[in-house]
């Protein structure tokens, strides 16, 4: 039997809902594709804040280094908006991000045939989308120096160095090996000479990947192309910031941003995450989608662990709960057959797990 160990960040408002329900799964799927998970809870956010001054202590740095993979859920709130930056749940995020060198964030958008309807866009247009946006994350204008302000001005610089953009620009084309062989890499080359750097060593990269097509587009007119024809993208490769605006567009497609996971890996460690918030105003109440959470500890056994029947089988199990109908309160107006509350759906989706022959 293999075993794996699991760092468990649930952190602010409804992430301790949400991960309890992804765990439900990942019992359920070892249950029957023999494996065992062994878990170990971390503090990290406004709740490490509270109990140790610190949103991010060390201890929680050792705990995920020495784990398998880290699922996370969701941190921050208005309870903590007043504190020091430094001390800030977000700014306890980016340190972990940093510690654990996880440089390439991955964010795929899919549109479930069973919730087209739930877009904002045409039936038409978002049919069939299935993108993956690989977003750098520990480079670019959010870490850059010289960063400051004072009364009149404020600044920060966007820097990436050629290892930056080669690590990430390799992480994006083996992706697009496994799916559709095409990358679209976003800059704004036009104006930017950090991203004519960008642009020149992606080329380099891409000439190690012969079967994959590259194409190049400045970022507004792929904001606009997201909206106009998802459909023409696979792998869209792209910096800190504008990959930070791109997959919150892209996430949209899909009509919820409850149902849509994340992975953060690096070389040593990857940590999987729903790309939504704490959402503090639904804590508690037990309305939280946790699909996305689910999905994200889908991604961690397809990414981090390499067991791929297994995630098949989660992703199976949550197209099958959609396609008969279980809804969350934030799904209910799309042709719900029953809503669900946050632990009955993890319930039904364990439960299809446990039953999937495929």
């Amino acid at each position: 039997m293999k075993q794996y160990k699991i760092a468990l960040i649930k952190g602010d408002g409804i992430g301790p809902e949400i991960i309890d329900e992804a765990v439900k799964v990942l019992d359920a799927v070892a249950s029957c594709c023999d494996m065992e998970f062994s878990y170990q809870e971390a503090l990290m956010g406004g709740c490490a804040y509270d109990i140790t001054g610190d949103p991010l202590p060390q201890e929680t740095i050792q705990i995920a280094l020495s784990s398998d993979a880290v699922l996370f859920g969701a941190i921050g709130g208005e309870k903590w908006d007043n504190l020091p930056r430094e001390k800030r749940p977000e700014s306890g995020l980016l340190r972990f991000r940093k510690e654990l060198g996880v440089y390439a964030n991955l964010r795929p958008a899919v549109v479930y045939d069973e919730l087209i309807n739930a877009s904002s866009l045409k039936p038409e247009v978002v049919k069939g989308v299935d993108l993956m946006v690989v977003r750098e994350l520990i480079g670019g204008i959010y870490f850059g120096e010289p960063k400051g302000r004072d009364e009149n001005k404020g600044w920060n610089t966007m820097v990436y160095t050629r290892p930056e953009i080669v690590r990430i620009a390799h992480t994006a084309f083996k992706i697009a090996m496994e799916r559709d062989k095409k990358v679209c890499s976003i800059d704004k080359a036009n104006v930017l000479d950090v991203s004519q750097l960008w642009r020149e060593v992606v080329e380099e990269v891409a000439k190690e990947y012969p079967e994959v097509k590259l194409s190049h587009m400045y970022v507004d007119n792929a904001a606009m192309q997201l909206i106009r024809d998802p459909k023409q993208f696979d792998v869209m490769l792209t910096g800190n910031i504008f990959g930070d605006i791109l997959s919150d567009e892209a996430s949209m497609l899909s009509g919820s941003i409850g149902l849509l996971p994340s992975a953060s890996v690096g070389a040593k460690i990857g940590v999987y995450e729903p790309i939504h918030g704490s959402a503090p105003d639904i804590a508690g109440q037990g309305i939280a989608n946790p699909i996305a959470t689910i999905s994200s500890a889908s991604m961690m056994l397809r990414y981090a662990l390499g067991e791929i029947a297994a995630a098949d089988k989660i992703d199976a199990a949550i197209k099958r709960a959609l396609s008969e109908g279980y809804r969350t309160q934030d799904l209910a107006q799309y042709d719900a057959k029953e809503v669900c509350s946050t632990s009955e759906m993890g319930s039904i989706i364990a439960n299809y797990v446990a039953k999937c022959k495929h």
